[in-house]
């Protein structure tokens, strides 16, 4: 299974394909941050952050698309862009067929690094060496989409053994 996970942003949007492999473990299949001009219009930026969404999963073919979940924000304008760039992120995944799901930062540091106050260097280091990154940690924004992939796919044995067990009942 391939698990997108997305790290929205006007300017910096953080993206990670990971595959789940056999024995509980992860691999990174790609990673990287589509980026937008900071003097474009905000639709045209929005825009360019859709195309490049659409064309990751027109290439990659994900199964589930993650994308976090903004719980708190101090800066507003920050967060209208996130907000934005994570409504974009949204609605290209459903539009692709795919599943969808949302996670906040702390969700995603306990699935990862165990602590759900864990620091962003913390993640980094966790993430790489489950998803066998071994030489370096990723950038910071790519990170952190390859861990919202993973704290997906942590969480999925759970969510299955829950939906059988509904269907039992």
């Amino acid at each position: 299974m391939f698990v997108l996970g997305v790290d929205p942003g006007l300017t910096r949007c953080g993206y990670g394909l990971v595959a789940a492999v056999a024995g509980n473990g992860f691999r990174a299949m790609a990673a990287g941050t589509l980026e937008t001009a900071a003097d474009a219009p905000v639709p045209a930026r929005l825009a360019a952050l859709a195309e490049s969404i659409g064309a990751l999963l027109e290439e990659y073919d994900p199964a589930v698309v993650v994308v976090e979940r903004v719980f708190f924000q101090t800066n507003a304008k920050t967060a209208t862009g996130v907000a934005q760039a994570s409504g974009v992120a949204l609605a290209a995944a459903a539009a692709h067929g795919c599943e969808v799901a949302q996670y906040t930062s702390n969700e995603v540091k306990l699935a990862v690094a165990g602590y759900g106050a864990a620091t962003k260097r913390q993640v980094q280091a966790m993430v790489a060496r489950q998803v066998g990154l071994a030489d370096a940690a990723p950038p910071p924004d790519a990170a952190d989409a390859l861990a919202l992939a993973v704290c997906h796919l942590v969480g999925a044995g759970l969510r299955a053994a829950v939906l059988m067990a509904e269907t039992r009942s």
